[in-house]
């Protein structure tokens, strides 16, 4: 049999040709049986039959032969297949209003213990533990602001998914006139997903500059209310809205971006020179503090393998033979006591 006599529905659900000319045979003759059929049309009219049935577009003729066939309208087909979905439909609706009623019953409870919150200073610090709430939260805050947003990012380059998440955001931050300035470490110069990044948001007006070291992980909307880094638990963010807290935490930022430098999309080799000097006199002061390669590594924004390379030059320059020595040679000398003068004896 050729494919178009087919009995078989198509993938999408559309009616196949056998079927289709079954239906307008049925409504031509208003009733019929499989045998008629089949003689008029020269096909198997079972699967044709069963596929139209099933569509509700035929069924049986009043009677005693179970296999006379009529033919049923379009709208009234529809009517009868439809008829489920939209029980089901009704039903979700139903569910639905009773769903909204039980929980905005609890809004005066809620409204009340919030507005009680507030008055005793309690809910101004709230932990967030879920990564994707916390997203949710950044993106609603981004969304809402309306003069200015602080960024910290310690770490070094930041990770492509990261920036490919942000990016239309805090374009559209930036379109809306909301200032936006961001410091990172200097080891995110060498990050080309990070540099490209800072070169579409600077060309709409955001500032980024990078430190060497002592970055901490936030977020300041407004001078409002801050996002910080919750250590030794990755993903969770610490909401601050207690201004006294902002306020400090907007300070800090200030101090850092005094003392940070312009975050260039290009790094000339004075500037890449400037800065891996910068990094050698840093690693010098952690490990004359007596801190492990890892954790030398992690203030950085480095790996640790690069860092463990930086510190065996360093080693190598000082003569140290280990990291004990090292930090010893390094360690700042203490300062000379005053220094009493000898009486001179009488002639």
């Amino acid at each position: 049999m050729p494919p178009e006599e087919s009995g078989a529905a198509g993938a999408d659900g559309e009616l196949s040709p056998a079927a289709r000319r079954l239906y307008a045979y049925a409504v031509e003759r208003h009733v019929f049986d499989r045998c008629e059929a089949t003689a008029a049309l020269g096909v198997r009219a079972a699967a044709a039959i069963t596929e139209l049935a099933s569509a509700h577009l035929l069924q049986r003729a009043p009677g005693d032969d179970p296999d006379r066939w009529s033919a049923v309208a379009p709208r009234a087909a529809a009517a009868r297949a439809l008829a489920p979905l939209a029980l089901l439909v009704r039903e979700t609706h139903d569910e639905m209003d009773r769903l909204r009623g039980r929980l905005e019953a609890l809004v005066p409870a809620y409204e009340a213990g919030t507005a009680h919150r507030d008055l005793s200073g309690s809910g101004r610090l709230e932990l967030v533990t879920d990564l994707g709430a916390v997203r949710g939260l950044i993106a609603e805050l981004v969304a809402t602001c309306e003069r200015e947003l602080l960024t910290s990012q310690p770490g070094g380059g930041r990770p492509q998914e990261t920036l490919e998440e942000s990016i239309g955001r805090d374009e559209s931050l930036l379109t809306r006139g909301v200032r936006m300035r961001t410091i990172y470490q200097h080891t995110a110069r060498y990050s080309r997903p990070t540099a490209a990044y800072v070169e579409r948001v600077t060309a709409l007006g955001a500032q980024v500059r990078t430190l060497g070291d002592g970055l901490m992980r936030m977020l300041i909307f407004d001078e409002h209310t801050g996002l910080m880094a919750v250590p030794d638990r990755s993903g969770a963010a610490l909401v601050v809205r207690e201004p006294s807290v902002v306020h400090f935490m907007t300070t800090t930022f200030e101090r850092s971006w005094v003392g940070a430098e312009p975050f260039p999309t290009s790094v000339s080799p004075e500037a890449a020179r400037s800065i891996s000097d910068e990094l050698r006199q840093t690693i010098v002061r952690l490990l004359s503090e007596g801190l492990e390669d890892k954790v030398i590594a992690r203030r950085l924004g480095m790996s640790e393998r690069t860092c463990q390379r930086h510190i065996a030059e360093i080693m190598r320059a000082v003569g140290a033979k280990s990291r004990f020595q090292a930090g010893y040679l390094l360690s700042p000398a203490p300062a000379a006591g005053p220094v009493t003068p000898t009486p001179t004896p009488p002639t």
